[in-house]
């Protein structure tokens, strides 16, 4: 049975990954993995660990894992935001239909401050778009 091996693997840490080269090696009939480079998600910077050359197709391969992987975690920070709203309406059906006074009070003021600073940005953001698409005038 062959196996089809990616040339690089990803370990995927929270500002980005750390990149191994993998080969396998027939005669001991094992894997190895060798860290050639370390990656920023948020800067793109692509630093080569231990002295080790990689490729340009290897730069290249590790580049669009880059694109990839921002376009996963902005897809996951979207659904996050959308099961936000989920659970705040959640909330509201809870505080309306269930919540005890004293779960009301443990809750209460976190959550309306919290309420209040999202509101104010929202409410901030939504007039610099309306101002944005304003028709300047000469």
């Amino acid at each position: 049975m062959s196996l089809s091996l990616p040339n690089l693997y990803f370990r995927v840490k929270e500002n980005g990954a750390t990149v191994f080269r993998v080969t396998a090696e027939t005669r001991q009939n094992r894997l190895d993995m060798t860290q050639v480079a370390t990656v920023n998600i948020r800067n793109g910077d692509i630093k080569v660990q231990n002295n080790k050359d990689i490729s340009d197709t290897e730069r290249t391969e590790i580049e669009a894992w880059i694109e990839t992987r921002r376009a996963v975690l902005d897809a996951r920070h979207m659904d996050d935001v959308h099961r936000t709203v989920d659970f705040l309406n959640h909330t509201a059906q809870w505080v309306q239909s269930r919540a005890t006074d004293d779960e009301l009070e443990e809750i209460t003021d976190t959550l309306l401050l919290t309420m209040h600073d999202l509101r104010s940005l929202l409410v901030r953001k939504k007039a610099d778009r309306v101002m944005a698409a304003r028709p300047k005038d000469d």
